[in-house]
């Protein structure tokens, strides 16, 4: 039940209520034993005789309130009451009509007889509130609140009694440690009560003893906080010792005494240490000594109080109010009258103090901060810049307190408190969210010797939302697992498991961040088995959660389904991050469309970018890169795993706003290097991996290819070129990688080359030494590949070609050189020319810009066009796609500047035509020397020259080109369903298309039987057919159906004519077809 409301709801501050009525009968009654005189004249002796019914009456409030708490309210208000009509003038009788209406503290008021100070300061210390009396004294204006307390001064030095010592040195305890509470409605309401009557009436009878101020109260910005006014109230607190420290005779209330006045010249003055407050050890360790101390004290106020309202307590011993100095007068006359009280006590309290039986915790506090404040006094004296008389005080109280402190007994400085309590102070300062119990949730989760009592599991459990920091998830981690290392039996099990999921859902309710961030630390303790390595409880089941999750996750492939896919793999990546990564990379290649989800998952956690420590250089040091290679690249089994992998890997080195997942050198070291072998199956899987690295942006600082033994891999991308050389004579049972890999090689050594840069190594002497190493190394290999590290190597070597070269181009000598190659006799110039224009773009036009050929020289042109050939079908087989499609452009380029002469004869003319050939004679002359070309390699005099296997290869090429050719065609003339005014070239068209299709059959009928290139040319022959279609169904002249006719008749004649029937039947097929 609140006060002022016996409903339990407070209506008014001030309101009248049954409790209120209790007090105001105990006052009349309190009033009638004191007649004939007032109460207001009431004697400090005479309170015994009416202070027993105003006492009795707050008990019987404080029976009839729900709980302590509400007693301590009414006992305030009570208080607060007292002190009011203490303070506020009684109103004229004129204006009672108006004060009844408007001022809220009237009623209660007139139902409190006129009261003095002597029963303000005897209820309160009949109460023990010298809490409650502090909290109102501070909510009071500036002056009356000095006023006030020195008005208490003087009471307490008046025939003083010890209850009264003890009362004033209570009071400066408070004083000290007293904060204002912004929720305290009482405190408020007081304050708020004195300053509108002060403003009104001058508060006459708060001035009666000559202490007056200002008719009305000035507002002090620092009495809002009271700081200055405490600060005030501590130099009359001071001052009122100065008159009653000679009543004073109990050793402890001396010791109580001594303490406060230490404890204010320590923390209220400039001797105040400047360094960091106590750490949480520390404070834990001086609260459980002052609780300690209150167990073991019978006198001690505090001894029957719970443990709860103790360690409540315990706190307000180390916790000080803010305020400002005291001035450096102050602070020494301070140090001078504490330097007396131990001259004239020290000897009695050496004598008590060293006594174990004396302990109590006034004595303990004091010899706990005597050498502190005795290091603060030596250190003032040293730098506080003094004068002489103020450094003599300083010093000679330091040796005071030396020689006083040295002559205790060391056992009792150094007795050993109650240290067990310190795990019950700690759970009760975390249970009650007293003050820094954050800061005590970290020992509470670290402190191995507390862990696994009962109350410390129950305090865990119940307030597991306080342990929801990354910090503390971890430490208490590292005590479970400590405890699981060191109790095996079956109900340590069953701790271990309700512990373990408490952590696990603090863990849960943590941001990303932090889950990343205890992932990192797991990883760091116990590296990639995580909390399995020595937890059984995490172990049990976990298999089953693994895959219940991920089968989950897998079902369900979607954008929405990625945060709860991320909560979920969460907590596995907690529990066991290495058996969760595998699972994952696992899944990734083995289920269709997954990989990209998982990559997403995986990529949330920045911690698993964990690097192992260990000595054996085959192993990834990547916690990632390692779970990759045991969990999926080991066991790869299709090209669509393959696929997934290379994309899965590729998604997980994508830089993000952390760095990628996984390292490009990791990568690199793991899946590239140690398979960059011809004879390796997985090579060309490496080479992807290889090509995808290469497209990561290196970091600011330092490119990671250095730590990737650059130009030992460029020398290995070198050898694998040198081999595509021989690619044809290799013994069938030798691996090598396909012809279809040879431009991804070419692509990887470029942008390899383009990524080492001098910048790249680590001093430009490195750099040159590494490529005089290159260069000695690649001599022995095939020389066109020199040609293609000329602008890795800059300036510092020539292109080195075979001599045959010079012959039939002009070569500046200044980037030209000539080595005796014996392969390259005479007459292989152009052989050595055709190969120079496949190794690239920029290559292949300074080649054709260098070429010689005199085309006023008929016998000149006839040569060139027929060593052509010969060169052409020499290179055809061992150019990769990227290859040829230059080499292809190098023909046309010829036959369009006349240089190459490929004469077009009629053999699959049936008539004349008469038409206009000439825009499609480059076309019809590439289509005719494609025949040329395969007639001479398919000729008597080169049948053993091809091996069976490569043909599949040669017709790929060639299909590729005559695809090319006809798109050329078609973009050329435009499409015939939307043709120019000049509809004339559909029929040019149609032509060029059915000779296209002759040569190709012609082709075909020339191959091997076995040489398995039938489908290519099916698929070929039916797309020219299909242009063929198109261009002649939009011919709309009026002999285009008989022409159509006697075409489609003339290709069925020739397609009969081939003996393969699976070539033959689909065109017999699509022929019929047109004719309907």
């Amino acid at each position: 039940m609140e006060p002022g409301g016996g409903s339990g709801e407070r209506v008014a501050p001030w309101g009248v209520c049954e409790e209120t009525a209790i007090l105001h009968g105990a006052f009349l009654l309190a009033s009638r034993l004191l007649q004939p005189r007032p109460l207001r004249e009431l004697r400090k002796a005479e309170w015994p005789l009416v202070g027993p019914p105003i006492t009795d009456a707050l008990r019987e409030i404080g029976a009839r309130c729900p709980s302590p708490r509400q007693h301590g309210l009414w006992k305030q208000e009570a208080v607060a009451i007292v002190w009011a009509k203490v303070l506020l003038p009684a109103p004229p009788a004129a204006s009672l009509d108006r004060e009844w209406k408007e001022d809220a503290f009237f009623s209660v008021g007139a139902m409190i007889p006129d009261v003095n100070r002597t029963v303000l300061f005897e209820l309160v210390k009949a109460l023990a509130a010298p809490r409650l009396f502090v909290q109102l004294l501070l909510a009071l204006p500036h002056a009356v609140c000095r006023a006030e307390l020195r008005r208490l001064v003087r009471y307490v030095g008046q025939d003083t009694a010890p209850s009264d010592v003890g009362f004033l040195l209570d009071v400066w305890w408070e004083a000290m440690r007293q904060g204002r509470d912004p929720e305290d409605g009482t405190v408020a309401a007081f304050g708020s009560l004195v300053r509108e009557h002060g403003c009104e009436h001058g508060c006459e009878r708060a001035l009666d003893d000559g202490l007056r101020p200002p008719k009305r109260f000035k507002e002090d910005p620092c009495s809002l906080d009271g700081s200055s006014a405490a600060n005030s109230l501590l130099v009359v607190l001071f001052e009122g010792l100065k008159q009653t420290y000679g009543s004073i005779a109990s050793p402890r209330v001396k010791c109580y005494a001594l303490g406060n006045l230490v404890e204010l010249l320590s923390v209220f003055t400039e001797l105040e240490p400047q360094g960091s407050p106590l750490t949480v050890a520390e404070y834990l360790a001086k609260i459980s000594s002052v609780v300690s101390l209150w167990n073991s004290d019978a006198e001690s106020q505090h001894h029957h109080s719970g443990l709860d309202e103790k360690v409540k307590e315990a706190e307000r011993t180390v916790s000080f109010s803010s305020m400002a100095k005291l001035s450096r007068e102050e602070l020494i006359a301070g140090l001078d009258f504490l330097h007396s009280l131990l001259r004239a006590w020290g000897e009695e309290l050496q004598g008590v103090l060293s006594s174990t039986e004396n302990q109590c915790y006034e004595s303990c506090w004091l010899l706990d901060i005597l050498p502190t404040f005795r290091k603060a006094l030596v250190c003032f004296s040293e730098t506080g810049d003094l004068s002489e008389d103020e450094m003599r005080v300083a010093l000679e109280l330091a040796q005071t307190i030396d020689d006083f402190l040295r002559e205790i007994s060391t056992t009792q400085k150094n007795k050993d408190l109650d240290t067990s309590l310190a795990s019950s102070v700690a759970m009760t300062i975390i249970e009650q969210k007293l003050n820094r119990h954050m800061e005590m949730c970290s020992i509470f989760a670290s402190e191995k010797t507390w862990a696994f009592s009962k109350d410390w599991v129950d305090c865990l459990v119940k307030n597991r939302a306080l342990f929801q920091k990354p910090e503390l998830v971890l430490k208490l981690l590292e005590t479970v697992v400590n405890f699981a290392t060191s109790c095996k039996d079956r109900e340590a099990q069953e701790m271990q498991m309700q512990v373990t999921k408490t952590i696990v859902e603090c863990y849960s309710e943590l941001s990303l961040t932090d889950k990343n961030e205890v992932i990192s630390g797991v990883l760091e303790a116990w590296g990639g088995p995580g909390l399995s390595l020595n937890l059984q409880v995490v172990v049990d089941g976990f298999q089953e959660d693994l895959n219940v999750t991920f089968n989950q996750i897998t079902k369900s492939v979607s954008d929405e389904g990625l945060t709860r896919a991320v909560a979920a793999v969460a907590k596995l990546a907690l529990l066991h991050p290495e058996a969760t990564v595998k699972q994952i990379c696992s899944l990734a290649v083995v289920n269709l469309g997954a990989h990209q989800l998982l990559a997403q998952i995986l990529r949330s956690f920045p911690a698993l970018s964990f690097l192992e420590m260990h000595d054996d250089p085959s192993r990834p040091r990547s916690l990632v890169v390692r779970c990759l290679k045991e969990a999926a690249w080991e066991k790869l089994s299709s090209a669509r795993e393959e696929e997934q992998f290379l994309e899965f890997l590729a998604f997980l080195m994508q830089p993000s706003s952390a760095a990628p997942l996984v390292s490009p050198a990791e990568v690199t070291k793991a899946f590239v290097l140690p398979y960059l072998k011809s004879e390796c199956a997985q090579i060309e899987l490496s080479l992807q991996i290889l090509s995808k690295v290469l497209e990561i942006q290196p970091y600011p600082e330092e490119h990671w290819i250095k730590s990737c033994h650059p130009f030992p891999l460029l020398l290995s991308l070198c050898k694998l070129l040198d081999g595509y050389t021989k690619y044809w004579h290799q013994p069938k049972e030798q691996l090598f990688p396909s012809l279809e890999i040879k431009d991804l090689v070419l692509n990887v050594l470029g942008r390899l080359c383009e990524v080492m840069t001098p910048e790249t190594a680590s001093s430009p002497e490195v750099w040159v030494q590494s490529l005089a190493w290159l260069h000695r190394k690649v001599a022995s290999l095939d020389w066109t590949i020199g040609l293609r590290l000329k602008k890795f190597y800059g300036e510092h070597f020539k292109n080195e070609v075979p001599a045959t070269l010079f012959e039939i181009c002009t070569l500046p000598e200044d980037e030209w050189t000539s080595q005796p190659l014996p392969a390259y006799g005479p007459g292989s110039g152009l052989l050595a020319w055709m190969e120079c224009c496949c190794v690239s773009t920029e290559l292949k036009d300074t080649m054709l810009s260098l070429l010689v050929v005199n085309v006023d020289n008929p016998e000149e042109v006839n040569l060139f066009s027929k060593g052509f050939l010969v060169a052409f079908i020499q290179v055809l087989p061992w150019c990769s796609r990227s290859e040829w499609k230059r080499l292809v452009h190098v023909v046309t380029n010829l036959l369009e500047r006349q240089v190459l002469h490929v004469p077009y004869t009629l053999e699959y003319v049936q008539y004349m035509p008469l038409l206009n050939l000439r825009p499609f004679a480059c076309y019809l002359q590439l289509s005719v020397l494609f025949l040329r070309g395969f007639q001479l390699l398919c000729s008597s005099s080169c049948s053993t020259w091809l091996p069976p296997q490569a043909w599949l290869h040669v017709v790929q090429l060639y299909c590729s080109s005559l695809t090319d050719l006809l798109s050329s065609i078609k973009s050329a003339t435009g499409s015939p369903l939307h043709p120019a005014e000049d509809r004339s070239s559909t029929e040019e068209v149609s032509f060029v298309c059915i000779q296209v299709f002759c040569h190709l059959l012609h082709v075909a009928a020339m191959l091997p039987p076995d040489s398995g290139c039938t489908e290519l040319l099916v698929v070929v022959a039916l797309e020219v057919l299909s242009q063929y279609e198109v261009f002649s169904s939009a011919d709309s002249s009026p002999s285009n159906v008989l022409r159509r006719a006697n075409e489609r008749h003339f290709l069925e004649s020739i397609t009969d004519n081939i003996r393969d029937k699976a070539l033959c039947s689909p065109l017999l097929q699509k022929l019929s077809k047109l004719g309907a």
